[in-house]
């Protein structure tokens, strides 16, 4: 296994407890909570197969749908993510976004914060929307998309903020 395969099994790991332990706990004002896990997909490497990451999607999608008993929410808010990603790559760093992605978490751009912020927005609109499934509930579904999408945003720059490679 080699240095990538090891901070990307790392980095599963990591999310996904913290997520189960941590931050399904979190409801500020009831309906507030924090989804870093996704900073997994979004830090993926792109020189990788595909297919692979669709799978690990998948799973860390499955693995907190099972630990939140969430029937299947996570897990198709995972996979649209996955599969949009490098569309939205293209569109937050254009067309050579392969060598932005190699570096970051170097700085803060605003090619960063445009691909965190659709991403998340992306996720947290699926993610809420089927979890509540009742379009009668329209304002309750953007107001949880927005507060959460909100805390989530601040909580994966602070992530990256704090794994952020020193200058040399």
């Amino acid at each position: 296994m080699n240095n990538t395969t090891l901070l990307n099994t790392f980095r599963f790991i990591v999310l996904v407890f913290f997520q189960v332990t941590v931050f399904n706990n979190i409801h500020f004002f009831g309906f507030v909570t924090p989804y870093p896990y996704i900073l997994f997909i979004l830090l993926y490497p792109l020189n990788t197969n595909r297919h692979l990451f669709l799978i690990l999607s998948f799973v860390l999608g499955l693995i907190l749908d099972i630990f939140n008993n969430s029937g299947g929410v996570h897990t198709t808010a995972c996979i649209t993510l996955a599969f949009v990603r490098e569309n939205l790559l293209k569109m937050a760093f254009g067309y050579s976004y392969e060598f932005h992605m190699m570096h970051i978490t170097d700085k803060f751009s605003s090619e960063l914060v445009t691909y965190v912020i659709t991403s998340v927005l992306i996720h947290h609109t699926v993610l809420i929307s089927l979890e509540v499934f009742n379009f009668s509930f329209i304002l309750e579904i953007l107001l949880r998309i927005v507060t959460s999408a909100a805390f989530t945003i601040l909580l994966i720059f602070l992530i990256i903020g704090l794994i952020k490679s020193p200058r040399k």
